[in-house]
């Protein structure tokens, strides 16, 4: 056995405890609670968690949705039972004393809540850095104060975090890991049911709610602008959940002439896999599609409120907002914020992007390059820095 796969010394029972919001954590915690088993076969895991986490042997104290909440002002309104969510986490996590927590993702909960629990003697990790070095650069101190381990999951972040002295260590993303270098199209369209000589644009407007509610209709709107421009076009649009696909469903029907859009529940990598391009909501989905290998437009629509915000206090340091262009330094994918998000010009970028062969070469290239970068086994690096700062050693193999 390697040593990357060694077994754990057996001593007590590790205990892990765990907050994971929304589905791109529920995945990410899924893939570090089996790599962990597979060290410490009787790791009991515990905490905040999704349908993925539950199903890899997580105690479900809370569900991951109920972190699922988008933007500045959308916080605002669910600012009270998240305040008494975190503030019930913090006694029954330093009640049980696990031997570490792990926050993953959702910063804007999880690093006051890693705080307190730091501040119990308990050693924290926050997997996913939040994109500090992109906006609110001032946080970078909060974060050192609550966590004594930040795992990056992007190459880049562990620089910034090394000129301010808090202690970081890149994992890449166990995504790359899951995704092949060739996205096979006609086994996704067998395994779909889908026409194997049609052409496809799968649409993925996000999992949360308010954001769905958003892009809904002008991801309709584009479709029903690439169904007019170009003949034999069809959609589909995978769905994270059965409230996602209602409200999904209910904002299309109101676009004049949308085309039909297959619905699926979840299968979001096999429609990706599956389709010739994608228009998509800003987010881990951006990087599904870059690790597929698809090209595809990016929208980020916010409230209003938000949107201010974000433009008028100066919070943002970069100039972009997809993971694409910002792992690629430079763009390479359109974007569109805010009130830019109009059906017609996403569907006019879209066919864009797909009528460039030289682009569409050039970008396959550039995304086959950015995924060998991150293909790190990331659940694997995971698990063992959480290991060695929980104090557990690799027992001897022969």
């Amino acid at each position: 056995m390697s040593a990357a796969g060694a077994r754990i010394a057996p001593a007590h029972t590790l205990n892990v405890g765990l907050v994971a919001g929304e589905h791109s954590g529920d995945a990410l915690g899924a893939a570090l609670i089996e790599a962990l088993r597979a060290r410490v076969p009787d790791v009991r895991c515990f905490g905040v968690a999704g349908p993925k986490m539950v199903a890899a042997g997580c105690e479900a104290w809370a569900g991951a949705e109920e972190l699922a909440v988008m933007g500045l002002s959308e916080v605002l309104m669910h600012l009270p039972r998240l305040l008494r969510l975190r503030a019930t986490l913090a006694r029954r996590f330093i009640g049980a004393r696990p031997d570490v927590f792990v926050a993953i993702d959702s910063p804007e909960f999880n690093l006051r809540l890693a705080r307190r629990i730091k501040d119990a003697g308990i050693r924290a990790v926050q997997y996913v850095s939040p994109q500090v070095w992109a906006w609110r650069q001032g946080r970078v101190r909060s974060i050192g104060r609550s966590c004594d381990l930040v795992l990056c999951l992007l190459p880049f972040e562990i620089d910034f975090y090394a000129r301010h002295g808090v202690p970081a260590e890149f994992v890449g993303h166990p995504l790359a890991d899951q995704i092949p270098l060739l996205a096979d199209r006609g086994a996704a369209r067998r395994a779909l049911g889908l026409d194997a000589d049609a052409r496809y644009v799968a649409l993925l407007p996000g999992s949360r709610l308010g954001e769905v509610s958003r892009l809904a209709a002008p991801f309709a709107a584009a479709a029903a602008h690439i169904a007019a421009a170009r003949h034999g076009y069809r959609f589909l649009a995978p769905m994270a959940s059965a409230a996602a696909r209602a409200v999904f469903a209910r904002e299309v029907a109101r676009v004049p002439g949308a085309p039909e859009i297959r619905l699926l529940d979840g299968c979001a990598q096999q429609a990706l896999a599956a389709a010739d391009a994608a228009l998509v909501a800003s987010g881990t989905a951006t990087l599904e599609t870059l690790l597929t290998g698809r090209p595809m437009v990016v929208a980020y629509r916010v409230s209003a409120t938000t949107a201010f915000l974000l433009r008028t206090v100066g919070l943002v340091k970069v100039p972009y907002f997809s993971q694409p262009n910002l792992l690629a330094g430079r763009r390479v994918v359109p974007e569109f914020f805010q009130e830019a998000v109009q059906g017609a010009a996403l569907g006019r970028a879209l066919l864009a992007e797909l009528e460039d062969p030289q682009h569409l070469r050039e970008l396959l290239g550039e995304f086959t390059h950015i995924h060998q970068l991150l293909r790190r086994g990331g659940a694997d690096r995971a698990a063992q820095a959480i290991l060695k700062l929980a104090g557990r050693t690799a027992a001897a193999t022969s």
